[in-house]
């Protein structure tokens, strides 16, 4: 039976979870795979260090440079985390034509397209299933499963810390800072938890995700990302007697489709409704941002730390795909896989059998937030007395958006009552020029809150 040996970067979480996982199931995957997958070397940082995991001090080692060098590792497993010391650690790999196999979405984010580029100029391969959603393989069916299809539409729940805050500030009613701490002392946020509650680790999820739907690089810098952080009790009651549930959202969006490819109509000026829209011949929609989703749709019901990606292509419709999107165990579920797939490639020969990306799309873009179309959710907190409603309404009416309907929520007394306005179509810079106008009003006592509203259409 070949034997392949891995050369294991990080001994970590994440890391100590893979290596437990092959002691476990190592021998089933030989015996599917015709392969045995073996652990040659492991390099750590501090060979004192604790570790949940018991690697033997045989494999372990500091020097990660002599790990990927050395010629009977023949697999290079960056389980590391960070975007520097990775990022040398998988261009020295691929440089000596040694497949990589890699967990590290912000890497990806950051450098995904040199590495692919990379891993082409060497005859290697790079996989990175483990990158997004844990334990759902979305890489895979991206890259395979749809392969016949166009993207109209992708949208994901991908940060499982978020999830888990807003379902509990929905089941119980609870403020965003006292379930931020309950999450971080039960491990779901870490300390300081920025890169999870201000959307940015949904970022490179959703950057990695929408490079793969399209054909073209996503640069990071071009990802719109708002978080959870402003978000109150308050507007979560409010949109559930509104018959939604609020989720942070990654959302890739193909904006038309011309014989039978995705373009823009009279490229590079359409229009939306009433609003002139001006951008590239293939512009995609790529963002991350707290919506309103309708409770009839299957992401109102994912859950807790529960991850889902829900993807419809011209093909097949629409499709969903649930499971942990973190933790040890889902995280190692998909390095496996991945491991499976290169040891397959070099057991054939075919160290590139499927190029980990391939630029299709010349013309793509990412379309500017400002003129990404969506309905609305706005909270206003006003001064109760006659009148009022009138200078908001005109202030949005000169700005070409209409309201669909105004809810002054009973059972508010004092001087100033929230007002909840839902807003037809209109595009986000026309909606972010007319509340900066609503909240110089006298009358408008906070600054207003504004939260998409998804449609799914």
């Amino acid at each position: 039976m070949r034997q392949v040996n891995l050369g294991l970067i990080g001994g970590g979480t994440v890391g100590g979870g893979v290596f437990q996982a092959i002691q476990r199931n190592g021998a089933l995957m030989a015996s599917r795979l015709g392969v045995s997958l073996t652990v040659a070397r492991v390099a750590v940082r501090d060979l004192k260090k604790a570790r949940a995991v018991n690697i033997p001090a045989g494999l372990l080692t500091t020097d990660w440079h002599a790990v990927v060098a050395d010629p009977a590792v023949n697999l290079v497993v960056e389980l590391m985390g960070g975007t520097t010391t990775a990022r040398q650690v998988v261009l020295a790999a691929l440089k000596l034509g040694k497949p990589v196999v890699t967990a590290n979405k912000a890497l990806l984010s950051a450098h995904g397209e040199e590495l692919f580029a990379a891993a082409q100029a060497n005859g290697a391969n790079l996989y990175y299933e483990a990158s997004v959603a844990g334990g759902i393989p979305i890489i895979k069916v991206l890259r395979e499963g749809l392969i016949g299809n166009r993207i109209t539409r992708l949208f994901g729940i991908v940060n499982g810390t978020c999830n888990y805050i807003l379902t509990r500030m929905k089941d119980e009613g609870a403020d965003f800072a006292a379930v931020l701490a309950d999450a971080q002392r039960l491990g779901y946020a870490e300390t300081p938890p920025d890169l999870d509650i201000d959307g940015h680790d949904a970022a490179h999820k959703t950057g990695i995700l929408a490079s793969l739907a399209h054909g073209f690089w996503v640069n990071p810098k071009q990802i719109y990302t708002e978080g959870i952080r402003s978000l109150t009790r308050q507007d979560i009651e409010f949109a559930g007697k509104l018959g939604y549930t609020i989720r942070l959202l990654g959302c890739v969006k193909a904006m038309g489709i011309q014989n039978g490819e995705f373009r823009v109509a009279n490229a590079p000026k359409a229009r939306v409704g009433k609003f002139a829209i001006r951008h590239s011949p293939f512009a995609i929609q790529v963002s991350v941002y707290p919506a309103l989703v309708p409770n009839s749709h299957v992401l109102a019901n994912v859950n807790g730390v529960f991850n889902a990606v829900y993807v419809r292509g011209d093909v097949v419709g629409d499709t969903l795909y649930y499971g942990r999107g973190a933790g040890q165990d889902a995280t190692a579920s998909a390095v496996l896989s991945d491991l499976a797939d290169a040891a397959l490639d070099l057991k054939c020969g075919t160290k590139n059998r499927i190029p980990p990306f391939i630029p299709h799309e010349r013309d793509g873009a990412v379309l500017p937030m400002d003129d990404v179309v969506s309905r609305y959710y706005v909270r206003l907190t006003v001064e109760d007395r006659p009148g009022v409603f009138a200078k908001i309404a005109g202030i949005l009416a000169k700005a070409n958006i209409g309201i669909s309907s105004i809810i002054q929520p009973e059972g508010h007394d004092g001087v100033t009552v929230p007002v909840i306005l839902m807003i037809h179509d209109a595009p986000n810079a026309a909606m972010r020029k007319a509340l900066a106008t609503v909240a110089k009003l006298s009358v408008v006592k906070s600054a207003p809150v504004m939260i998409r509203v998804e449609s799914f259409e």
